[in-house]
């Protein structure tokens, strides 16, 4: 069998994982997460063409162009209300590690490339404590550590 698209394998994981809780028990969260998985698949194309993924450099940058800069507000403005309203107890949007977390793990090494301060496009400092989540994941971290093998870089 073959799975190509990301939203997906996301659908296909939870329904031979229930188990994993990779979506929101809640219906109403699971449906915010659903929604903002799928505003990740199929939306920010400003950020990711001018901010591509480069996991393991740095480049702040000073100034982004206008659509970039609504991306990212927007970005931190689902993740501000996420938490509020779901995630609470942690850094996670809606709860644990689930599925929509690793739809934005890319935006989270986009943020620490070129963005390292979240706060003039509307941090509260929950957004760059989400990405900091994120970057710390052990996932991340092999993830990380397979670049820098691959690249040669310490």
């Amino acid at each position: 069998r073959l799975i190509w698209d990301s939203l997906a394998i996301l659908e296909f994981l939870a329904e031979t994982h229930p188990d994993a809780q990779l979506w929101p028990a809640d219906a109403v969260a699971r449906a915010e997460a659903r929604s903002v998985a799928a505003e990740m698949h199929s939306g920010f194309r400003p950020l990711r063409d001018h901010c591509p993924m480069a996991i393991l450099r740095r480049e702040p940058q000073a100034v982004l162009p206008e659509q970039v800069d609504t991306d990212v507000r927007r970005i931190v403005q689902v993740w501000r209300g996420c938490r509020a309203r779901y995630g609470a107890a942690g850094p996670f949007p809606v709860g644990g590690f689930r599925h929509a977390d690793a739809m934005y793990a890319p935006v989270a090494t986009r943020f620490r490339t070129y963005l390292p301060n979240l706060e003039p496009y509307g941090d509260d400092g929950s957004a760059q404590a989400y990405v900091d989540a994120i970057l710390a994941l052990p996932a991340f971290l092999a993830w990380e550590a397979g670049a820098r093998q691959q690249t040669g870089k310490a």
